[in-house]
């Protein structure tokens, strides 16, 4: 199994923004749904063995929401950047005034989250890391032979307070490059790594249907 963490750090976790504006009062809205398109999709295929946690943490730590997507039920996901951030809008908004979790949509589960909490129980799962420029070169830091995760930020650093808990998980900083990339294109490197050391054990992928391309709800 592969698990991702994505924080999210300005998007409003009331889904009160507009898919017209993703990049700016969207609170980088854009980043965050094509790093979730990436997490998943194939160029004709939909990864099954992915599951994602999308941390939603802007303003206080009470009013947080967590989305996770489990590739295995994953349903209404398409490659687009815009019908994606529809996707994950149309749950913040059904989940703003409701203080119990529930699933949004077929593979898409949504609620109340502790943040601090979420982050440092991510971290304690085994083969995760902290993907981060400064950290150690991917190769190096690969193979595991059992499941597999890694935490990334939106294009916004991780706050002082969330690097306190991933320095005190004690998990490995890993770096796909010298440069800052978008959370996007850190996911699809990370994916290539798993997919080059999968085919070196000779392990099978475990993909699935290509996603479905009927409107996401809330477009």
């Amino acid at each position: 199994m592969r698990r991702l963490l994505l924080l999210a750090h300005r998007v409003p976790v009331d889904g009160a923004f507009s898919l017209n504006d993703l990049a700016g009062g969207a609170g980088r809205m854009d980043e965050i749904a094509r790093a979730v398109s990436t997490a998943f999709t194939l160029s004709h295929d939909l990864r099954r063995d992915t599951e994602m946690t999308v941390l939603f943490v802007a303003g206080a730590p009470d009013r947080a929401r967590r989305i996770d997507l489990v590739g295995a039920r994953l349903r209404h996901l398409n490659p687009d950047e815009r019908s994606t951030a529809a996707l994950l809008k149309n749950a913040l908004v059904r989940a703003a005034a409701y203080p119990l979790p529930f699933e949004s949509s077929p593979g898409l589960r949504i609620g109340p989250v502790e943040p601090a909490r979420a982050l440092a129980e991510f971290a304690q799962q085994p083969g995760v890391v902290w993907l981060t420029e400064s950290g150690a070169p991917v190769r190096s830091a690969w193979p595991n032979e059992g499941d597999s995760g890694a935490i990334v930020s939106d294009p916004f650093d991780p706050t002082e307070a969330e690097a306190a808990i991933l320095v005190a998980a004690g998990i490995p900083r890993v770096s796909v490059g010298p440069r800052s990339l978008r959370s996007s294109q850190v996911i699809d490197l990370v994916h290539a790594e798993w997919d080059r050391h999968e085919a070196e054990r000779g392990a099978a992928p475990v993909n699935g249907p290509a996603p479905a391309r009927s409107p996401a709800p809330g477009s």
